[in-house]
């Protein structure tokens, strides 16, 4: 019973690992990718001679496959809460929003607005550069003035220079 409890806690360990690991290499952060490396694979090789120890339990090995799948919602909700990199918003309105514009700004959110031609009429899009961490804050303003607004998100890979990076190097100065 020790051991399959060692097993289970093993891969609730080692799975949100092999998630951060995965994000960090995503987000060109080696240097924290291969430090999670390490401690992945310590964690793999050390459950894995457990399971495979001795006589191979059929309940040893579906704890196993069980904890990797927990780990998979442990990793996945530890990601959501570190919120790491930043998301980019395009956000079209059908008409030039100034309060809405004039929220996000006092809030700290770089905006670009373009002037467009949608299929039925004139549309304004807002072009919204913000960290993970503050996504639902920016929603949420979006959504108080704009229920209806189109909003669409993607993870940007890279990027130089405007005004949240000069917001960020402000802010690292100060502190």
């Amino acid at each position: 019973m020790k051991d399959i409890l060692l097993i289970l806690l093993l891969q609730l360990i080692y799975v949100p690992v092999l998630t951060l690991r995965t994000i960090f290499l995503v987000k060109g952060m080696s240097t924290y990718a291969s430090l999670f490396g390490v401690i992945e694979s310590l964690i793999y090789v050390f459950g894995l001679s457990i399971v495979f120890s001795g006589e191979q339990s059929v309940v040893q090995m579906v704890v196993y496959a069980v904890g990797f799948g927990l780990g998979i919602v442990v990793g996945s909700f530890i990601e959501r809460k570190l919120a790491i990199g930043f998301t980019t918003f395009m956000v079209n309105l059908p008409a030039k929003n100034e309060s809405l514009i004039a929220e996000l700004r006092q809030e700290g959110f770089g905006v670009t607005v373009f002037h467009g031609e949608g299929r039925d009429s004139i549309r304004y899009q807002l072009e919204i550069l913000t960290k993970r961490n503050r996504e639902d804050d920016l929603f949420r303003i979006i959504e108080d003035h704009e229920p209806r607004a189109f909003i669409i998100s993607y993870e940007p890979r890279k990027f130089k220079g405007g005004f949240l990076l000069k917001t960020l190097k402000k802010a690292k100065k100060t502190s």
